[in-house]
């Protein structure tokens, strides 16, 4: 089942509703590639900077972001596994991350799953402020489950 790419974006910002909530934007989406954006305004924490949570949350989404783009979403769905974030700096502004998976992780990954069910991946990422500047790093396991299996 194809979904198209406006499709893609809307479950991505609207499915989750804490994710609504906090205002989380897709600024790019492709098979393999996404690239995410959540602002500043409503996720403040006590001293003025984004909410460890808020920032969290930006690195989590991009590994069902990128299965909802490159997979068969009639087939198969997300999990995450493991999600660890180094920060680095205050984020005192609006924070973006991006993502992607080469050709040949996800061609791994599809005949993993096809197989066994399941497949296990590893994403990686760099939270950046508006200038740039890295605010947070994390690494994320993820798996890919078939559906009904």
């Amino acid at each position: 089942m194809a979904f198209s790419l406006e499709m893609q974006k809307e479950f991505i910002e609207n499915t989750i509703a804490f994710v609504q909530r906090m205002g989380l934007k897709v600024l790019e989406l492709q098979p393999r590639y996404v690239k995410l954006m959540v602002p500043l305004k409503s996720n403040e924490n006590h001293i003025g900077s984004m909410y460890a949570g808020a920032l969290f949350t930006l690195a989590e989404i991009p590994g069902g972001a990128l299965i909802i783009s490159t997979f068969d979403v009639s087939q198969y769905y997300p999990v995450v596994k493991e999600m660890t974030l180094r920060f680095r700096r205050p984020a005192i502004g609006d924070a973006t991350i991006e993502m992607s998976l080469s050709e040949e992780e996800v061609s791994r990954i599809r005949t993993e799953a096809s197989a066994n069910g399941k497949s296990e991946f590893v994403l990686s990422g760099e939270i950046k402020n508006a200038g740039g500047e890295t605010v947070a790093e994390s690494r994320g396991i993820y798996q890919l489950r078939a559906m009904g299996r």
